[in-house]
């Protein structure tokens, strides 16, 4: 009766392990993609006083319980179209940012920095969306196709909770 037990045990280990899903990649930063707002709502129309370049973000959040600061950082999409902050833009723990098009400062007023580029960087049916650290490694990445991850088709999807 012992060895039966042992071996439905060693079994039913075997049967979990075999079970549990596959984790996806995760990269070891402070900074995360939490979400992206990649079809501005109405129709897309490339233009500094008239369009809604500024309506596409993406939102960066500081997961850790360190102030980062964002020097340095880009955000880029699958064809190497991004940016990258160039002053220093101080993150608190808990806190976030949202990058977004159009033009403006790189400060954190209202939790909002600027481009400073009218044209839209994410596509509207899908992308990817990378965030990397000062000198190149990835801090974060995440691609999205508009019918898998948009269910409820607002043009905003969410990566990190």
């Amino acid at each position: 009766m012992k060895k039966n037990t042992a071996a439905l045990a060693v079994a039913a280990a075997a049967i979990a392990v075999a079970a549990a899903p596959a984790h996806a990649t995760e990269y070891s930063s402070a900074l995360k993609i939490s979400g992206v707002q990649y079809d501005a709502p109405g129709r897309d129309y490339n233009s500094c006083t008239s369009g809604n370049t500024s309506a596409e973000y993406v939102v960066i959040a500081n997961y850790s319980g360190s102030t980062v600061n964002l020097r340095g950082y880009t955000v880029r999409d699958a064809v190497g179209n991004g940016y990258t902050f160039t002053a220093n833009h101080y993150l608190e723990p808990g806190d976030f940012v949202r990058l977004r098009g159009g033009r403006g400062s790189e400060s954190d007023a209202g939790n909002v920095a600027y481009r400073n580029n009218c044209n839209f960087i994410w596509n509207n049916d899908r992308d990817t969306v990378k965030l990397l650290k000062p000198g190149g490694a990835y801090a974060d990445t995440h691609a999205y196709s508009k019918s898998a991850d948009d269910a409820d088709g607002n043009g905003y999807i969410t990566f990190h909770r």
